[in-house]
């Protein structure tokens, strides 16, 4: 049997582990919706938030930033009586203005992809936690400086926390356990870099 990092509890967990959490993405779509949902997340279980994804995709245009930019107070109060997603008004309207932030970070950056990874200088960093919940930090100096710059394009509910829980969704760090079957198989993901655009 395969072991899994010691946060895995439910099924649904065991599946966003084995399939998602640590693996290297730049896909801006992907980037945005794990920003929503890791801002959602916020005094919550992330089983939690993962039992609502399927309600998040279908409130918020399965993750379209320039749709969600898009929305208005009409919106806001839609989604209050949405009871498949997590209706706290300002986790909603933080989802709104991060969609209009991201705007203006792809403007400035060409990508969302291009801004947060430039916080790892384009590759995840490896590290070597013997046990996720006993090791793993709750955030970092480079989590304290995305959190800084998400904010001052806008950002909300992007505290190092949540960056740093942000970080480790979408692979920029590999905080699998040393013992987990998935350590080996994200960090040979890391080595299979993209091509980068050099800048002018």
């Amino acid at each position: 049997m395969n072991e899994r990092c010691n946060w895995v509890r439910t099924p649904a967990d065991e599946q966003y582990h084995d399939s998602e959490w640590g693996v290297p993405s730049r896909d801006d779509r992907h980037l945005f919706e794990m920003l929503v949902l890791e801002g959602a997340q916020a005094g919550l279980s992330w089983s939690t938030i993962l039992g609502k994804r399927e309600g998040y995709r279908r409130a918020f245009a399965d993750f379209d930033v320039e749709a969600v930019a898009r929305y208005t107070e009409a919106d806001i109060e839609r989604l209050m009586g949405d009871a498949s997603i997590v209706r706290n008004r300002a986790k909603l309207e933080a989802a709104v203005a991060n969609a209009r932030a991201v705007l203006r970070i792809k403007a400035e950056h060409g990508s969302l992809a291009n801004f947060v990874w430039s916080f790892v200088d384009g590759e995840p960093i490896q590290n070597d936690w013997a046990l996720y919940k006993e090791h793993a930090p709750a955030s970092t100096p480079i989590s304290d400086e995305l959190s800084k710059a998400l904010k001052g394009y806008g950002c909300k509910f992007v505290g190092s926390t949540i960056c740093y829980a942000f970080m480790q969704a979408v692979g920029m760090v590999n905080d699998h356990q040393t013992s987990c079957a998935w350590r080996a198989r994200c960090a040979k993901l890391a080595k299979a870099k993209p091509s980068r655009k050099k800048s002018a």
